[in-house]
């Protein structure tokens, strides 16, 4: 296909459409997507809000007046995260999704910001050259999981407390060095329906679980074993959530590749939908590393 002149590629803040107009160029963007990515205007609002995405500097492209992309840029201290980056199915491999890369990435330098990151799903090879060309490499390997609300086995025997938002967001804490976005301590504070739970077992072993229960859905997990085996805690604190929640489908993202806690998840019957690859440009500020 003809690359489109540069020149004839206007891109415009995505501030300047409404929510349903950004839903809309983004659906069109997606319709043939190898994972199936809908949104709806609500889903869009709470996305911004809990990714902290800067409407101002994202991107919408046009070419004489049609639409034909958009990319969305989450601004956090020191750290840029490049999302929902979509072209209309024509227009692709015609320079418009280069065009709105180096738009978000002009937009990050704007913002005193050089250290960026984004996730690409596995085998979207056009995209992972394009972010390859610009100066992304990867840093780890993704797993997005999901279990259906099957009946659990008996709960593991332990001294399982539930926590509400506040305590929940005080054992994830701040600090938390270079999780992937999704994941980011930012992302628990600005959602909503925050609960946990804490465990301690038989044998002194302790771990805790910190998640988002959606209407139909939890989401969101972010864990920790304090003392013993993580697969092992891990198994314990699934087997008291789906206790307390069979009805409800899960859906967690960007689980890293090694996590120790991971076959517990398995034997808990999650299967994994899809996997990313996670890419950054540039080196993570000495402020964030160090947390």
């Amino acid at each position: 296909m003809k690359s489109i002149p540069s020149d004839d590629i206007k891109l415009v803040p995505a501030s300047q459409f409404s929510l349903d107009e950004l839903t809309g160029i983004y659906n069109q963007t997606r319709v043939d997507y190898m994972v199936p990515m809908p949104m709806n205007a609500a889903r869009l609002a709470e996305y911004i809000s809990v990714y902290d995405v800067d409407l101002e500097h994202s991107l919408v492209a046009t070419q004489n007046g049609v639409l034909r992309g958009v990319a969305m840029l989450g601004v956090r201290e020191s750290r840029a995260w490049i999302t929902r980056l979509g072209v209309i199915p024509a227009t692709r491999r015609t320079g418009v999704g280069e065009a709105l890369m180096e738009g978000l990435l002009e937009q990050a330098e704007r913002l005193n910001i050089h250290f960026d990151m984004l996730e690409v799903i596995k085998n979207n090879t056009p995209a992972h050259s394009l972010f390859f060309k610009l100066g992304f490499y990867e840093v780890g390997e993704l797993l997005v999981l999901r279990r259906s609300p099957v009946p659990p086995p008996d709960p593991v025997v332990a001294d399982a407390q539930r926590l509400d938002r506040s305590e929940s967001l005080t054992l994830v804490g701040r600090d938390r060095g270079t999780q992937p976005w999704t994941n980011q301590s930012e992302s628990l504070f600005n959602a909503q329906e925050i609960s946990g739970l804490h465990l301690t077992l038989a044998d002194g072993s302790r771990g805790w679980l910190v998640y988002q229960r959606q209407k139909f859905t939890l989401t969101r997990f972010i864990y920790k074993t304090e003392v013993g085996d993580p697969e092992k805690v891990a198994y314990a604190f699934l087997s008291h959530l789906h206790l307390q929640y069979p009805r409800l489908d899960t859906q967690i993202e960007n689980i890293q590749l090694n996590d120790p806690h991971l076959p517990a998840f398995y034997r808990m019957g999650y299967i994994e939908s899809f996997r990313r690859i996670e890419m950054w440009r540039g080196t993570p500020p000495a402020s964030l590393v160090s947390r």
